[in-house]
């Protein structure tokens, strides 16, 4: 029997992730449509990004009402149907503008970082 381990995250690890889980779920939206549990799984790959389903229907539900995602109900091979999630030209749009502050902040966050860094550890 295998054993599962628990692995703790600091509280600000977990709201720097919470921050950042609409910009990640927007952009695993880019290349095209997917259902809520193919960005689940995408984000959980790419992002090491793992959202309970309890957290990303409501933001995808959120985002829908704000006008940033068209969904469609589909008929599935496995029985149920999926619905599928799109970027509008709105959501496109909030992507492109989201990823511009998120490199911003990013780089800036970074220069400080490296300047604070002891000369040995460069």
């Amino acid at each position: 029997m295998s054993r599962i381990e628990r692995v703790e995250v600091d509280p600000w690890e977990v709201q720097l992730r919470k921050g950042s889980l609409e910009l990640a779920v927007l952009a695993s939206l880019s290349a095209g449509r997917a259902y809520g549990l193919e960005i689940l799984k995408a984000l959980k790959d790419s992002a090491s990004l793992i959202v309970p389903e309890g957290t990303i229907y409501p933001m995808l539900n959120r985002l829908k009402s704000e006008g940033l995602l068209a969904s469609e109900w589909e008929e599935s091979e496995s029985g149920h149907p999926r619905k599928y999630y799109s970027l509008t030209d709105e959501g496109r749009f909030r992507l492109r503008e989201m990823t511009r502050a998120w490199e911003r902040f990013s780089d800036s966050l970074g220069a400080l970082l490296r300047a604070q860094r002891p000369q040995a550890d460069q």
